[in-house]
């Protein structure tokens, strides 16, 4: 440790920090625009100028590491005026356009000026224009001439994002910031340069010209998409979500979230969502109120009970949807005598549980791993925040391995086993079988020691901190069960954690709450496939988020009645009721990360129009269908009592067991179904600006993203 006086103060800090360092530690604010906490230092903007004494010149507090006995003052009349001199070069071609700007109110340069900058500039000449850019649909760079050059942005896109997407080009007051060859931005991490953005260069372009910040509520929320569990800040007008931006929380999603959670919001306020209940009649749907759609529901229920038997009742539910509403869902369920629930649509094996499935480590833990082995997973795309983190880990020297039936680009060093979906548990008997051999003991299954799997034997055995992570496709694979036991059997010999990167923002819950058929209840792919008579969609949509596909639309038309709760006009081609539920936005409920974080969450806004948490809609139905215990009269009532009988998170009482390899299943195997980065979800497909991206392009015409 070293020992400086700050502004008079005695400051301890590690040896190698810099002077912002120590300022950050003693609650000293240095007014700055290029550095920032995440990123490296660039020491560009100078406004970070401090008077050291001993020094000839002020010096820079970014770039200054500090030396035992240093003294720094922030506050000297050297310091003032080496920070008054800055920003007057700053301004010199900043254009004077605060009153339209749209980062006016959050602006950094703007807030600074008003401390540091004078009353009137001193140059009559022409300020410097630079031209607008098109890069994407969601970052809007109208503006450039506000640009500072701090190059936030271009650090963000190399070192975290890992895509130098941004770059800067020609020297002096010719200096700009562009993609250089006119691309768009593509990152999936894209939307967090508009944050870091200290001017308004950078803006958000479906949020551009919609409101003044000031004008805007701030509420907490947590991101329903996939299994990171983003916390977010949701703003308001007007009963509207208008954006969201990440709320800062080191142990799950650090002060990023993924474009996927920034832009979805857009779909909450499309013309397609469902508003009223609404009924077929004669082919035709109607509008109706909720008392006879409610109504409708239990009367039909009541019947197909009483012509086929309890069985014959099923629910398809989405883990994007609250552990309220999945527990509700399992309850109206099974109080009608049914055990036909299940949450998993993409799956193409069902094992009876065993444990809840998650990630085998906290996610903060991901960005110190050593080795790490990724089974069955696009993991930029998958879960864009997860790979961020590995990313930070590789440039720490972390070996990372995937096996996957093509080679994805990860933005980081991958040793990359490119392997048939239908070989990948064979794949994992090959390094199971090279651990054996290092170790001296029997492998678990025939498996061949190939110099591939020898090098992530070798990675996987050395080092402390270690993970197998399975990712969506192992999680939906013909072979699930077989390729979870391989890879716990791989981590228990090498001490690495195993486990599942996890699909959906609450697939963890589903399974803790056990949304999943028990005894003789049918299975996601047997209800789909006609083995009902009446089916209870929630917020899914089976033709995109089940394994079917298409072949789901056939299955569930075979049933007399289907009850869709959606916040969208979904399924309406097999559908003979719809019943509007409010989608994270407007309800209070609770997600369980892929680490299992219970994190719950108050609705932002109210419900449009006659729409109602589904949680409330189960609730009456289960009242109406006679069920007993049914009377909540809070989210938070339902989670006590949904979670008071469940073994309790913290992760640490959470299983990964499987059952015990005995062989290797060989044969055909279909390629497992996984949704790609921009339809994994309802809100996410309905989409504008997502669709519009390049990842959405490429799918639809029939790539890969």
């Amino acid at each position: 440790m070293v020992e400086i006086e700050l502004d008079g103060k005695k400051v301890e800090v590690t040896e190698g920090s810099m002077v912002m360092h120590a300022a950050e530690k003693a609650g000293s604010y240095i007014p700055h625009f290029c550095y920032h906490k995440k990123l490296s230092i660039a020491a560009n903007c100078r406004m970070c100028l401090v008077d050291v004494e001993k020094a000839p010149k002020p010096m820079p507090a970014c770039a200054t590491p500090v030396t035992q006995g240093m003294i720094v003052r922030t506050k000297s009349e050297k310091a003032i005026k080496a920070q008054q001199s800055v920003m007057e070069f700053l301004l010199i071609n900043h254009p004077l356009d605060c009153p339209i700007c749209d980062q006016g109110g959050e602006c950094q340069l703007q807030d600074l000026a008003v401390g540091y900058g004078a009353s009137a500039s001193r140059y009559e000449e022409e300020k410097r224009v630079v031209f607008h850019k098109n890069v994407g649909p969601l970052i809007s760079m109208e503006e450039m001439s506000r640009c500072i050059h701090c190059t936030r942005c271009v650090r963000f896109g190399q070192e975290v994002a890992g895509v130098m997407e941004l770059g800067m080009i020609h020297r002096g007051e010719h200096s700009e910031i562009t993609t250089v060859l006119g691309d768009t931005v593509d990152s999936e991490l894209s939307g967090n340069m508009i944050d870091i953005c200290p001017v308004g260069a950078l803006t958000s372009k479906p949020f551009r010209y919609s409101a003044r910040t000031w004008e805007l509520s701030r509420r907490k929320s947590v991101a329903p998409h996939d299994s990171t569990g983003s916390n977010l800040i949701v703003q308001v007008k007007n009963h509207k979500v208008m954006r969201v931006v990440p709320f800062e929380n080191e142990e799950v999603n650090e002060c990023w979230i993924a474009d996927r959670d920034r832009f979805s919001y857009e779909a909450l306020n499309s013309d397609e969502r469902l508003t009223k209940p609404m009924l077929k009649q004669g082919g035709e749907w109607k509008e109706v109120d909720w008392q006879t759609a409610l109504e409708y529901v239990a009367n039909g229920l009541q019947q197909i009970k009483n012509d086929h038997g309890a069985n014959a009742i099923g629910a398809l539910v989405s883990p994007h949807s609250t552990l309220e509403e999945l527990f509700l869902a399992g309850k109206l369920v099974r109080g009608i005598g049914s055990e036909n629930i299940d949450y998993r649509l993409r799956n193409a094996e069902f094992t009876a549980a065993q444990g809840v499935q998650w990630l085998g480590l906290p996610i903060a833990a991901l960005s110190n791993l050593q080795s790490a082995l990724v089974v069955g997973s696009n993991l930029r795309k998958d879960h864009p925040l997860f790979a961020q983190r590995i990313r930070q880990a590789a440039k720490k020297g972390c070996k990372v391995f995937s096996i996957n039936e093509r080679v994805y680009d990860w933005a980081l060093p991958v040793n990359a086993s490119v392997v048939a979906a239908g070989d990948w548990a064979q794949a994992l008997a090959d390094v199971a079988a090279a651990v054996a051999e290092a170790k001296g003991v029997n492998a678990p299954v025939v498996g061949q020691a190939h110099d591939e799997a020898k090098a992530i034997a070798a990675a996987l055995l050395a080092g402390e901190q270690k993970a197998v992570l399975l990712g969506n496709a192992a999680a939906h694979h013909a072979q699930a069960s077989t390729l979870l036991a391989l890879a716990n059997w791989i981590a228990e010999q090498t001490g690495a954690s195993a486990g599942y990167l996890t699909e959906a923002a609450n697939t963890v819950g589903a399974q803790w709450i056990k949304a999943m058929p028990a005894g003789n209840g049918l299975n996601a792919a047997q209800m789909i496939d006609g083995g009902l008579k009446a089916a209870i969609l929630l917020n899914n949509e089976p033709e995109f988020d089940s394994a079917a596909g298409k072949a789901a639309v056939a299955g569930l038309n075979k049933a007399q009645m289907v009850v869709t709760l959606s916040p969208f006009k979904a399924n309406m081609d097999f559908s003979d009721v719809l019943l509007p539920i409010a989608p994270f936005t407007e309800t209070s409920g609770s997600f369980v990360n892929a680490e299992g974080r219970v994190q719950s969450f108050h609705a932002v806004v109210k419900p449009l129009a006659d729409t109602r948490p589904a949680w409330k809609v189960l609730r009456v139905l289960a009242n109406l269908m006679g069920v007993q215990g049914a009377d909540y009269e809070t989210s938070q009532d339902v989670l006590a009592v949904a979670t008071a009988g469940a073994e309790q998170v913290p992760v640490n009482v959470l299983s990964n067991t499987a059952k015990a390899v005995s062989e290797v299943p060989v044969g055909n195997v279909a390629a497992p179904v996984v949704a790609s980065i921009y339809q994994l979800d309802s809100i996410v497909r309905r989409a504008t600006s997502l669709q519009l991206t390049a990842d959405a392009r490429q799918v639809r015409e029939g790539g890969a993203a």
